[in-house]
């Protein structure tokens, strides 16, 4: 398989889960178990192949902006900081809904957090946690059950 391929499979299996988050985000197996946890953990697995096949060929390293740059002239290691972005973005955006929805946050409210955290990941969290702060919603104790959601 290509960088290419594996670039598009993870971005489509991530615009997929987000837009299930987008449209059904209230919906326990979609922000709990598929946007939650399958297709952060798929994304994940490429990622994590990526980085133990290609990870040797690295030419920079994290001490400086100049070596982090070295690190992304390799197209195999540009595409696992990619794919850790798609995955941990995600992941994010569940914990969102699933926070939200427990918290009884109208999802009206968190769809532009989720889109910002997809587009800027931590700009979409700060609006998100911003939200949370101002409504001042405490947990709904009848839908935090972990039968109901993962963690």
């Amino acid at each position: 398989m290509s960088p290419d391929f594996l670039f598009t499979l993870c971005g489509d299996l991530a615009v997929l889960g987000w837009l299930l988050l987008v449209f059904l985000g209230r919906v326990r197996v979609v922000a709990g178990l598929v946007a939650g946890f399958v297709f952060p953990a798929l994304i994940g697995i490429v990622y994590g192949c990526v980085i133990v096949l290609h990870w040797h060929e690295r030419t920079g390293g994290f001490g400086s902006l100049s070596q982090v740059h070295g690190l992304f002239e390799n197209r195999w290691l540009l595409l696992g900081g990619w794919v850790h972005y798609l995955a941990f973005d995600l992941f994010i955006g569940a914990w969102e809904a699933r926070d939200a929805t427990m918290r009884q946050i109208s999802h009206f409210l968190v769809v532009p957090c989720l889109i910002l955290t997809f587009l800027f990941g931590p700009i979409g969290l700060l609006l998100y946690l911003t939200l949370r702060a101002i409504l001042g919603k405490s947990v709904n104790p009848s839908v935090t059950s972990s039968s109901q959601y993962l963690a």
